[in-house]
């Protein structure tokens, strides 16, 4: 899209980092929503309701600003050309999680109508089935080690006292549901931007938040979508997380070079913010 509008690297990439963490925000089977709804023990659907709620405000300005940026730019299109076949994994896999199928259901099952699609139109054989199976598993291989790699480190910052003592800071400033809520909000910041992880993030600080929850009695489906919220916008903003360092390596470019255009990550934020303050105005507890 960059080379064909003239529009900046860096404006685009931004584009795909923002619906990137729009799209994990909200998703039913992302591994953040199932981590952040099972550590609050709230239904995955609920936090979902309220999470739309809260970043909504967020989605719609980043489509005005990037609307207005991109305004008087001129593009030939070409025609293109698709099988409405390929699309029926994704279109399963979205309908199954959206009426609340298991997700390991929903993502096997798209797999092997995936491999089914592939062969009835021919851009798989089907003595190459295993084979792309097993390339689509290596594809894995440095994210799975990455993730054991982040997993060390947040075991040695726990060792050592780091979590702790991020704890003990943020609940020494909690007095009201709105102090509570709000220092869930810091804490998944924070145990995010030490971990570069969201879904390791909502883990480590999703049975803290809990305890949290439970002693000034906020609805769990809030606290979920909170911890959800403000990992993800983190995650979409710091330069050395995996979201901007792919951003980067893919247009070729530095990750500072993107922040400025992250919008939405940033109103997210934002709109989690508001939403606190929002939330508990006509009672302070």
């Amino acid at each position: 899209v960059s080379e064909k509008t003239g529009i900046q690297s860096a404006i685009c990439m931004a584009a795909v980092i923002g619906g990137a963490v729009f799209g994990d925000n909200l998703s039913i089977i992302s591994d953040t929503t199932i981590a952040a709804a099972r550590t609050q023990g709230c239904e995955m659907k609920d936090k979902f309701r309220v999470n739309v709620k809260i970043v909504w405000p967020g989605a719609l300005i980043t489509v005005l600003i990037f609307l207005a940026m991109t305004w008087n730019v001129e593009i030939q299109l070409e025609a293109a050309s698709y099988n409405i076949l390929q699309v029926i994994p994704y279109i399963f896999v979205l309908i199954g999680a959206l009426v609340g199928v298991n997700v390991f259901i929903v993502l096997i099952s798209g797999t092997v109508i995936a491999l089914i699609v592939g062969v009835i139109t021919g851009q798989i054989l089907p003595i190459e089935m295993f084979s792309v199976v097993g390339k689509g598993m290596a594809d894995m291989f440095e994210i799975t080690i990455l993730s054991l790699l982040v997993a060390g480190v947040v075991e040695l910052i726990k060792e050592n006292g780091g979590i702790d003592f991020m704890i003990y800071t943020i609940r020494k400033h909690i007095k009201s549901k709105r102090g509570g809520e709000l220092g869930i909000a810091c804490l998944a910041s924070l145990v995010d931007c030490a971990t570069a992880n969201n879904t390791v993030a909502i883990v480590i600080a999703g049975p803290i938040a809990k305890e949290i929850a439970d002693e000034y009695e906020i609805d769990p489906k809030r606290v979920a979508s909170t911890l959800d919220i403000f990992a993800a916008a983190w995650q979409g903003i710091i330069p050395y997380g995996a979201q901007l360092l792919a951003g980067a390596q893919a247009a070729s470019i530095t990750p500072l070079a993107i922040i400025p255009y992250l919008f939405y990550p940033f109103l997210m934020g934002i709109s989690g913010i508001i939403s606190i303050f929002l939330a508990y105005r006509k009672k302070k507890n």
